[in-house]
């Protein structure tokens, strides 16, 4: 994959069949889920057919979402998964310190992402996100979160929305995926806060269904006008040096540029 991923499809980890299914859905990303999906008295199981799967590589990037690091599941799912030529990530949750991330690299070889899902993960943000060189990516875990805030309304989680975008760009990283959207069959609503994400500066969107994948990627790639307008401010800025006003009035400097290649780059694959 040559772009950034737009669909990170969960799965639950004791569920082989429903893992099988996902890997040929369509998702940029499957997500195999040992932790929330699982209950206690099948984290064993799930561990030991996500270890039999990614024994050998997959058709498409696996990570596997591991149980919590201070919790009694998270050394063996570790432990059981180092090493394995069909794993191409760790999703860290709950993370609420660099520590966490920095004890997780020098042991796992593979890159890692974390999930901030609690006020102390989003106060420690940019901390978490430049914790390591092997952390690749942060994103919100929002149901999580919500509970920690004790938030109702979606405008309560703007502002850590907009934390966790700015930090992960602060950071290098790329742009956060959105947390999932819980009602798969509310397809109209999850388009809907998707644009409202993109509009925050995310990337993509973390799926628990596959009829939610061409929504999401629908959503986040860009639509024909957006590239029309894109590769007229690449050609202008082409033709000639410094700020410059287009025929229809619109303003083109270096920051209007940028966004535009950006745009391109991504309707393009590259």
């Amino acid at each position: 994959m040559t772009r950034y991923p737009l669909t990170w499809l969960y799965v639950p980890g004791d569920r082989p069949h429903v893992v099988a299914k996902a890997l040929v859905a369509g998702a940029d990303v499957v997500v195999i889920d040992l932790e929330d999906a699982v209950a206690p008295d099948r984290k064993e199981c799930a561990r030991a057919a996500t270890a039999e799967l990614l024994a050998q590589r997959q058709p498409v990037p696996v990570h596997v979402r591991v149980n919590a690091l201070d919790g009694p599941w998270a050394a063996a799912d570790l432990a059981a998964l180092n090493g394995l030529p069909g794993l191409s990530g760790l999703r860290l949750p709950k993370v609420t310190a660099p520590e966490q991330v920095r004890q997780v690299a020098v042991a796992t070889p593979v890159p890692l992402h974390a999930l901030l899902e609690s006020a102390l993960g989003i106060e420690h943000a940019y901390a978490i996100a430049t914790a390591h060189p092997a952390l690749r990516g942060i994103s919100l875990g929002e149901a999580d979160l919500r509970a920690d805030l004790g938030v109702r309304a979606d405008a309560g989680l703007d502002w850590p929305r907009s934390r966790v975008v700015v930090a992960a760009r602060a950071a290098g990283l790329a742009p956060p995926p959105q947390s999932v959207h819980p009602d798969v069959r509310d397809l109209d609503g999850l388009a809907a806060s998707c644009a409202r994400g993109r509009a925050l500066g995310f990337l993509g969107r973390a799926a628990i269904h596959p009829r939610q994948l061409p929504v999401i990627e629908r959503a986040y790639l860009p639509t024909p006008a957006e590239i029309e307008h894109a590769e007229t401010i690449t050609q202008a800025a082409a033709r000639g040096q410094g700020a410059q006003a287009l025929p229809d009035g619109r303003f083109v400097d270096a920051a209007a540029v940028a966004l535009a290649r950006r745009t391109l780059s991504l309707a393009h694959g590259t």
